[in-house]
């Protein structure tokens, strides 16, 4: 996994750090989308910013952005595959960090069920989700319908959390669909914590190895669909 990052030029540069690059930059579809949508910010896009003010949380009202890191990879447990997140953005809130990592979405799903991704119980599926399911402190039993992708993306905000000493971390769905396509999944995924979800809202999860943990729903402008 990389270590040192080369600063971009505009969002085209996005392209080349995908895992398919010639299959997922396309007009309309999230990568591309994602990545007009924050180059062109150059920090936190206004619709992402609103809704951290509106949350009425201390930690994410006057965030920072210091650094956002496209396509970032997180090394996760089990295996050799890490997490790789549209963005990993750190950022401050007074003299504390904030690790967020963000999941850009318009019509494509959240990928397999967890119970789909497990089904074959190999050795290293099972040594990450037993890592995954402590780290975020939920049962194994109980997140079989839920979409896998949320639990590394929300893991991997955490993990660097922990890394960076952040007292604060974010798992941060910013979808473009005006219908908020495949919404039901984030929200079955908060429900996991007792917690409820909305549209261009923020959960608080709660306290995880002395991290405060926050997930966030924002939907993005439809114009960058077109960009």
């Amino acid at each position: 996994m990389a270590k040192f990052f080369i600063p971009t030029n505009d969002a085209d540069s996005w392209q080349g750090l995908l895992s398919s690059p010639s299959k997922q930059w396309r007009t309309g579809y999230s990568a591309k989308t994602l990545a007009n949508r924050w180059e062109s910010a150059q920090g936190f896009p206004e619709s992402v910013s609103q809704v951290f003010v509106d949350s009425g949380y201390s930690q994410l009202q006057n965030l920072e952005f210091v650094l956002g890191f496209p396509e970032y990879q997180t090394a996760l447990p089990g295996g050799v595959r890490a997490s790789q997140g549209d963005v990993f953005v750190l950022a401050k809130s007074g003299s504390d960090l904030v690790t967020i990592t963000v999941e850009g979405k318009v019509n494509e799903e959240f990928g397999p069920l967890t119970g789909e991704w497990r089904n074959d119980q190999s050795r290293g599926k099972q040594v990450r989700l037993a890592a995954l399911t402590k780290r975020l402190r939920i049962s194994r039993n109980r997140v079989d319908h839920i979409r896998y992708q949320l639990l590394h993306r929300t893991a991997s905000a955490l993990i660097e959390a922990e890394r960076f000493n952040a007292k604060s971390a974010v798992m941060l769905v910013h979808s473009f669909s005006q219908e908020h396509a495949w919404f039901e999944d984030y929200k079955a995924f908060v429900s996991l914590f007792g917690k409820s979800a909305e549209p261009n809202s923020v959960s608080y999860i709660g306290r995880r190895n002395g991290v405060h943990l926050y997930t966030a729903w924002v939907a993005g402008e439809s114009h960058f669909l077109t960009t």
